[in-house]
């Protein structure tokens, strides 16, 4: 068994989904966000830090420092150094524009503990927007200055389906041609994302709808670089996902047990596995007639099971979707309402769960031995990158093979 997972089973979830505009006519962006983990004391409490960094101007050079802003921060408070030492660390290692008296690099760190509590350290970002029941929030901010710059911090209690945006302020100046636009500021934006608060949208997805907007009122031609950072407190749901029969014919009643033994949805891909799976319920599998996508085979149901699909040509679709869902998620469109296997295995991994529970066997199916695109080898190629996916999205996976 492959076990992937933080100690601390908060029953609260930190979903988070970030993107970037990058400058129109640059191939690199001059923001750059960076996500680390840690347990402190002992182990005791588990903290995630996520830092939003931007670069003065746009290109190599405020790709750079960006990047290193964030990894420079990111990674001293996963060592469980104090705030003030990585700002001070930050304030003495990037320079200052003199030019324009600004620094070359802004940031925002959004660290929460336990899923309980978040600290967040403005320096020079818009400020973070907190939707909480539907409606802005405005939270106390206190200031210190730290070698001669302004830091505010704040602490927040956490509730469910608190929603937090994190923003360069390339959104905030979002216009055609160079023109102030005052139809869109951070109240504009407020008022634009609290319609998208009760629909139940993921923190990618609402990432997306917001740059999304940004690109159109740039004209689709950005003339600053661009980053919305999104973080959902949601209840922790399981998905589980069996996918292939065991190397051993006889573990396939263990498999089962243990597969179902897990709360939560349950999705078994490729016939053979079916097969084990009905008869340990004691059902028979029902393949329905309906090809909603004539690329992917058909799905099956079976009674005490959620979803039951073919195989690889399936789970080949859904780390497509995957891919893209942590690029710039422009599939979701397809994926988002269609009754196809893929589809409804992309909505229950990527939006339903918070926790993913793979069940792989490892049999090679003797029908696919003279067909190299089905190989045994693909099979575990596509796990790897399934699981790779699941993991930069931030689900806790935890991995069982038979």
């Amino acid at each position: 068994m492959k076990t992937r997972q933080s100690n601390i089973r908060s029953r609260y979830f930190a979903d988070i989904g970030y993107q970037s505009l990058n400058h129109d006519g640059e191939e690199l962006c001059g923001d750059h966000v960076e996500i680390a983990e840690s347990s402190v004391n002992d182990g005791e409490h588990f903290s995630k830090i996520i830092v939003l960094a931007d670069g003065l101007g746009s290109g190599v050079k405020a790709n750079i420092l960006a990047i290193l802003t964030s990894k420079i921060i990111s990674t001293m408070l996963a060592a469980d150094m104090q705030i003030e030492d990585a700002v001070e660390t930050i304030a003495a290692t990037l320079p200052v524009d003199k030019s324009v008296n600004t620094a070359f690099s802004t940031f925002t760190i959004f660290q929460v503990f336990d899923n309980r509590i978040a600290r967040i350290i403005e320096y020079e970002n818009p400020n973070v927007i907190l939707i909480r029941d539907g409606k802005s929030v405005e939270f106390a901010r206190s200031v210190k200055n730290i070698d001669d710059k302004e830091i505010s911090f704040s602490e927040i209690g956490l509730q469910e389906n608190d929603l937090f945006f994190l923003m360069s302020d390339g959104v905030l100046y979002a216009s055609k041609n160079g023109v102030y636009n005052d139809k869109w500021d951070r109240d504009h934006v407020i008022s634009y994302m609290e319609t998208f608060y009760n629909i139940g949208f993921t923190a990618k997805t609402l990432t997306t709808i917001l740059l999304d907007e940004t690109k159109k009122l740039y004209g689709d031609h950005p003339t600053d670089d661009a980053t919305v950072c999104t973080i959902l407190i949601r209840n922790r749901e399981t998905v589980n996902l069996c996918f292939g029969p065991p190397a051993v014919f006889e573990d396939g009643k263990k498999m089962m047990t243990f597969f179902f033994g897990r709360e939560g949805k349950h999705i078994v891909c490729g016939g053979t596995t079916a097969k084990i799976a009905a008869d340990f319920l004691g059902k028979p599998v029902i393949t329905s007639d309906l090809e909603p996508d004539p690329e992917i085979p058909p799905i099956s149901t079976v009674e005490g099971i959620d979803l039951v699909t073919e195989g690889i040509v399936t789970m080949n679709r859904v780390v497509i979707y995957a891919k893209d869902y942590l690029a710039d998620n422009s599939s979701f469109e397809k994926w988002s309402y269609k009754k196809d296997g893929a589809s409804q295995i992309a909505r229950m991994l990527f939006e339903t769960a918070t926790d993913v529970n793979l069940f792989i066997g490892k049999a090679v199916n003797p029908a696919h031995q003279n067909m190299q695109q089905l190989s045994f080898d693909v099979k575990m190629r596509l796990v790897d990158e399934l699981i790779d996916c699941l993991e930069k999205m931030g689900k806790i996976v935890t991995v069982n093979y038979f």
